[in-house]
């Protein structure tokens, strides 16, 4: 009885479908910036507090997910009157929206260390589909942190990021390039 209980419990561990591992994110090893330009000329910031979900198995990304939270009142810019600016009701109204959010929908292999995640990015209650390259560095067994980076460009004006008279795109672009860099632990060995 007892070895047929045991093939039945090893049959339906296999048979169940694969579920992708927590991972945990490293904030203070890891970055997410961002730059425009203003009359041509680059304005960078980066938000230093954020917090994720991510679930990977990188041999079988379609099973995994990730989910994003970016406190918008850490941006920062390196400038105090920027950083006074940017909290505004006309910008990221912090405020009224603390959060900016991505939820992924789907990931896929891109190649050797590649995966393409789409998802909803949501910022200051306008939520739009996204996809994001990414490119994942596994860590060696040892050391245990692998390192996720990748960039995308956003539109500022389809999330009413610069209303009034800010919607001028010859003033400040509307072109916005995202980058994160993140520094993970716990993910599965390929």
């Amino acid at each position: 009885m007892f070895a047929l209980e045991l093939a039945v419990a090893l049959a339906c561990t296999l048979a169940a479908p694969a579920v992708a591992q927590a991972a945990s994110v490293l904030p203070a090893q890891s970055e997410i910036d961002f730059t425009t330009r203003q009359m041509g000329v680059p304005v960078k910031g980066r938000f230093r507090k954020f917090s994720a979900e991510i679930a990977l198995d990188p041999k079988k990304p379609e099973t995994g997910s990730v989910a994003f939270s970016i406190d918008t009142a850490s941006v920062r810019f390196g400038s105090a009157e920027l950083e006074r600016e940017i909290v505004k009701p006309q910008w990221l109204n912090t405020p009224k929206f603390p959060l900016a959010s991505f939820r992924s929908s789907a990931i896929r292999g891109a190649g050797p260390g590649r995966y393409i995640v789409s998802g909803t990015l949501t910022i200051k209650g306008a939520a739009h589909e996204v996809t994001v390259p990414v490119q994942l560095i596994q860590a060696a067994v040892a050391a245990g942190v692998s390192t996720a980076s990748g960039e995308f460009t956003i539109k500022r004006l389809d999330f009413r990021i610069g209303e009034a008279e800010w919607t001028d795109t010859s003033m400040l672009a509307n072109d916005v390039v995202v980058r994160f860099k993140l520094a993970i632990t716990g993910l599965p060995a390929l």
